[in-house]
């Protein structure tokens, strides 16, 4: 895979991340969350080339919503576009809509206005049908989306460019979940929707051209792109395609992608092993490092539906066994770039709390040994899914793999490339564990997938049901923050995943890719080119 990557920017070079609080639907402000993603918007640059830009592999699929994988999210956001997005404080934006949307009082019922002379890929005009057809695609297909359908009444065309959404009960996390742009709700044009999509025909600033698989994805310039007039903000405002091309590369090795950006090959590559800071540094001035703080976090899957781990008993004993901080140092190794912290929100945010944090990071092997001998234990190999093509998450699966062992366990650690993964962990016998990260944010809904319903994991309790159920149907910030704890100590108690610890990202990008703003999820629209 590497090497047709390599060859594919030479062949083209003569041719022309990832994760305020919201308010409930929208009404909390920024908080340190936001601040600390760092969005520094630069000086635009002019129109015209092609930027190669390094992934750290082939995307499983370009659906944007079937697939929960960043990677697919970070191209396919340039083509489609969803109702609402986030500007650069974590604050819930309109983008297809044209405003933020009326809500009666009871707060069940949305409506949504959109934008008039929006132009779709195939030249027509936007309109209520295209979102109707789209979000209830969206709503049946998504893991994300099929956890907002539980809410939804009914979902209704009032006009050619009005909605209105009825909700069951209050869901808080309605408009942050539209705006998210993993899984996403997006907007597309209603001819163009199938089960599995053959023509991708959004609203973006770029269109699909081409896909050859394990080579590249290439997006040209959507000439009738209709943008916002407000000011670039995050993801949100104005939006405008400089470049006449992004091609996106799948390049598997991390070291292939900082060798590639140190020589110039890559105008930008994505999640760079920590420990190459150093000569990204001396590769000034023409390559500049992207460090995004609050980047993320680690955690560990298990599968609850069926295998040696659907026993929460067992799970207990792995949970037992395993040290994140040792988890954290393999992943890491230096600790400017990682923190490990029981907490799935940093101090200072609304979410914070001490919930179940007595369970984390205990590495007891003798006291996991006892667990899992009383659950009944004999010996069956927990078989642990990583990739290489996030380093971190392989060199934490070695750690794991190793731990468990001095806690009596037998394991098969399966590394595969992260397209596989991705299309192996929805099926529930063949993993018991994956590795895989998210990214920070200030909504806990919005990730990880396991916390909505039918994500690989497939959690699903009585305790799970009612500690989320109040959680989404308070819409008081105030009170909604002190019920996240609720929610915080069931997932400790009934270990569907564990939260390993916070880490900061790492990329590149050369100097000149002129507009770049760091994101969790990079974009490269408002980006060009230095003459």
């Amino acid at each position: 895979m590497q090497t047709s990557g390599t060859n594919l920017v030479q062949r083209l070079s003569g041719t022309t991340r990832r994760r305020t609080v919201l308010r409930a639907a929208a009404m909390v402000t920024a908080c340190c969350l936001g601040s600390s993603i760092g969005w520094a918007q630069s000086v635009p640059a002019p129109k015209g080339g092609a930027a190669n830009l390094a992934m750290v592999g082939e995307p499983q699929g370009l659906d944007p919503m079937v697939s929960t994988a960043d990677l697919v999210g970070t191209i396919m956001q340039h083509v489609y576009e969803p109702l609402y997005t986030f500007d650069a404080n974590w604050n819930i934006a309109p983008m297809l809509a044209e405003g933020m949307p009326s809500v009666s009082k009871d707060g069940l019922t949305y409506t949504i206005t959109l934008r008039k002379g929006v132009k779709l890929h195939n030249d027509r005009e936007l309109n209520s049908d295209d979102v109707v057809a789209s979000l209830q695609r969206w709503m049946e297909l998504s893991p994300r989306g099929k956890a907002v359908g539980k809410e939804v009444a009914s979902l209704t065309a009032k006009g050619p460019l009005s909605v209105e959404l009825k909700l069951k009960t209050p869901y808080a996390p309605l408009l942050a979940q539209l705006a998210l742009p993993s899984g996403m709700a997006a907007i597309m044009a209603k001819e163009s929707i199938a089960p599995q999509l053959k023509e991708f025909v959004g609203t973006g600033p770029y269109k699909f051209k081409e896909r050859r698989p394990d080579q590249f994805t290439v997006l040209v310039r959507f000439d009738a792109y209709t943008s916002r007039k407000e000011a670039a903000s995050g993801y949100a405002g104005k939006r405008e395609a400089l470049l006449d091309e992004l091609r996106f590369v799948p390049v598997p090795s991390a070291n292939t992608r900082v060798e590639g950006a140190l020589s110039g090959q890559f105008h930008y590559a994505d999640l760079l092993p920590v420990e190459a800071i150093g000569r990204i540094e001396k590769g000034a001035p023409n390559v500049v490092p992207i460090v995004t703080k609050n980047f993320g976090f680690p955690y560990i899957v298990f599968n609850t539906k069926e295998g040696v781990l659907a026993t929460q008993p067992l799970r207990r004993a792995v949970q037992t066994a395993v040290g994140t901080g040792e988890l954290m140092a393999a992943g890491f190794g230096d600790n400017r770039f990682f923190l490990v912290e029981p907490n799935f929100f940093p101090k200072g945010t609304p979410y914070y709390s001490a919930a179940g944090t007595n369970l984390y990071n205990e590495r007891n092997p003798q006291s996991a040994k006892e667990q899992a001998t009383k659950a009944s234990y004999n010996g069956q190999p927990i078989r642990i899914m990583a990739s290489r093509q996030y380093e971190f998450h392989y060199n934490m699966a070695l750690v794991m793999s190793e731990q468990l062992k001095k806690a009596g366990f037998k394991t098969d650690l399966q590394v595969v490339d992260w397209a596989t993964l991705v299309q192996r962990r929805n099926d529930a016998k063949l993993w018991d564990v994956y590795f895989t990260h998210s990214g920070l944010f200030p909504e806990p809904m919005l990730s990880p997938p396991q916390l909505g319903d039918g994500a690989p994991g497939w959690w699903d309790s009585a305790d799970k049901k009612a500690a989320l159920s109040a959680f989404n149907q308070e819409t008081n910030p105030a009170k909604r923050g002190a019920l996240w704890g609720k929610v915080q100590q069931v997932v400790y108690d009934e270990v569907p995943f564990i939260e390993v610890g916070k880490f900061n990202g790492l990329s590149a990008r050369s100097a000149k890719l002129q507009g770049y703003t760091p994101a969790i999820w990079p974009f490269f629209w408002n980006t060009g080119l230095k003459n």
